[in-house]
């Protein structure tokens, strides 16, 4: 296993960052320890988690991944060798602290539920899940679909800066040890590093959005602020909720998957990012891992991997068979040739969703 740099808190995190989001939902607790169990043998030492979880997001579940990972840190002891990730929701959801958007109080109060679901004193990186004001995620990353004009800005700044401070507040007291984002945008991480700087506050030291073959959004732009200010880059879904593997090619939606999960809840599924685009694009990432004899998922994986960019690819799995897959993604080489391959079908569909 090959370690980065976590931004600029010489923390040392794996190049793979293990995703939880399935625990307490598509796996049970001792898959979750299961999971835990193997990543840690495998030199993996970054865990990723956030309060909203388990996904797909019901009442009934909220918190119930990070009660997986607290029990697993109390029957292991394993807490000192893992870096853990955790996140602030947002607004959203009543009965997440009636659904109110975040402010200093919010950050204040998650960060006491979340200590005692994932029963440590400390989070080593806590990231706000998503921000406030309207944002290019989430299928909104073509031009002209967010009005950023619509908000005035002092507004935006001031409650940036009540967030800011709460987060200082709980790391002067060593319950969060580090800052960071999540589906967050360039102004977002320069605006929080500038008021750092004047206010002496903690800084940006990364954030987390989803990238994948099916959404480079991020490059060039946002990439070259985490280059320049040492912030640590973080994607979420590599395999594009799934969909680059290819299990849902022809309108397929196989029992146990993501998909089926969420349509059998009655809930919005990551399956919003099919369309005719994203299925000419995956069909086209498929020709290109099975003429060059490659598995799609590490393939996809390893491309991320190898963007200069990146310090931690997140993963995710639901069984042992597809987690060692993806860990042992890491360890593959794509040749020149096959990435010539994959910039081709790209330059045809670079924001297919």
């Amino acid at each position: 296993m090959k370690y980065s740099k976590l931004g600029r808190t010489g923390l040392d995190v794996s190049r793979v960052c293990l995703g939880t989001m399935t625990w307490g939902e598509q796996n049970t607790e001792a898959e979750g320890h299961e999971q835990m169990d193997y990543a840690l043998e495998r030199g993996v030492n970054f865990f990723d988690t956030a309060e909203l979880y388990s996904i797909p997001i019901h009442k009934e579940t909220y918190g119930a991944t990070e009660k997986i990972i607290g029990s697993w840190f109390a029957k292991s002891g394993n807490r000192d060798k893992v870096i853990l990730a955790s996140k602030v929701a947002g607004q959203g959801p009543e009965w997440i602290r009636g659904g109110v958007p975040l402010t200093g109080d919010s950050i204040r109060q998650a960060v006491e539920g979340s200590l005692i679901r994932l029963q440590t004193d400390y989070i080593d990186l806590y990231q706000l899940h998503w921000p406030n004001r309207n944002f290019p995620h989430f299928g909104s990353n073509h031009a002209g679909m967010v009005d950023f004009a619509m908000e005035k800005t002092s507004k935006i700044e001031d409650n940036l800066l009540d967030i800011q401070r709460a987060v200082d507040e709980v790391v002067k007291v060593g319950k969060v040890r580090h800052f960071g984002l999540s589906d967050d945008t360039a102004w977002g991480i320069m605006k929080y590093n500038e008021q750092a700087k004047e206010h002496s506050l903690p800084r940006v030291q990364s954030i987390q959005n989803e990238f994948s073959l099916i959404n480079r959004s991020d490059d060039p732009y946002l990439a070259e602020v985490c280059v320049r200010e040492d912030v640590a880059y973080l994607p979420w879904s590599p395999l594009g909720a799934g969909i680059l593997s290819g299990k849902y090619k022809n309108g397929a939606c196989p029992e146990g998957s993501r998909g089926h999960v969420e349509q059998s809840l009655g809930l919005t599924s990551g399956l919003w990012r099919l369309n005719e685009a994203t299925h000419k694009a995956v069909d086209g990432y498929l020709d290109v891992a099975k003429k060059n004899e490659l598995d799609p998922c590490q393939m996809a994986l390893k491309f991320i991997d190898k963007q200069n960019f990146v310090t931690s690819t997140i993963i995710g799995a639901t069984s042992m068979e597809q987690l060692k897959i993806d860990i042992d993604a890491f360890d593959i080489e794509l040749s020149a040739g096959v990435m010539s391959e994959i910039d081709s079908v790209y330059r045809q569909y670079p924001i297919p969703f």
